[in-house]
């Protein structure tokens, strides 16, 4: 098990272009990484499956917390085949998370800068947004965790991001998570009853 410490930031097409630019030009160039996700929002941790297809691997992932609760991500995430996505999606769907759970693609170019990773993406429910991490050891002090997030916070200011803050992300989410449960209950109302 790993820490991971993220931070996000959204923005314009335009901020995206120049971003990458940057990137291409003085970060280090970690390819091409889309990915269609199946996410299972629970109480206060999040579920993925990722079927990464620019890779061709796929994996489970349990994060121990939601976005919006804090930069540090304690993750749990092992192997699967890609052919077993769907299976995996069944078989969490069959143990009752199926209304938790939504769907995306997204498109996404991975890059490192000063020792942060990068992921410059673009999804339908986010937009243009990018996701700043650095990946620590599971018993990582506080300090490190600290440092980790003052480091990430530099690098993006040295970009021209302006990171969102915590508030920023659990009222987005939530938005979003309540926009996902009125689709999905008119989906359910509009359809034949069989």
């Amino acid at each position: 098990m790993a820490v991971e410490i993220e931070m996000r930031a959204r923005f314009t097409k335009e901020a995206h272009d120049q971003l990458v630019t940057r990137l291409m030009a003085d970060g280090e160039d970690l390819g091409p990484d889309d990915k269609h996700i199946y996410f299972y929002v629970l109480p206060d941790q999040l579920l993925k499956v990722t079927d990464n297809t620019a890779a061709g691997t796929a994996k489970i992932t349990l994060k121990g917390s939601k976005i919006g609760q804090g930069a540090a991500f304690a993750e749990t995430e092992f192997a699967i085949a890609p052919a077993d996505v769907p299976a995996a999606v069944k078989v969490f769907n069959a143990l009752g998370f199926e209304t938790t759970m939504h769907e995306a693609f997204n498109f996404r170019h991975n890059f490192r800068f000063e020792d942060v990773e990068i992921a410059v993406k673009w999804s339908e429910a986010w937009g243009y947004h990018a996701e700043f991490e650095v990946l620590l050891e599971a018993g990582a002090s506080d300090a490190v965790r600290a440092e980790a997030e003052a480091k990430i916070a530099d690098v993006a200011t040295g970009l021209g991001v302006t990171l969102m803050t915590e508030q920023e992300l659990a009222d987005f989410t939530a938005a979003f998570e309540a926009a996902e449960k009125e689709r999905k209950e008119r989906e359910q109302q509009a359809a034949p009853i069989r």
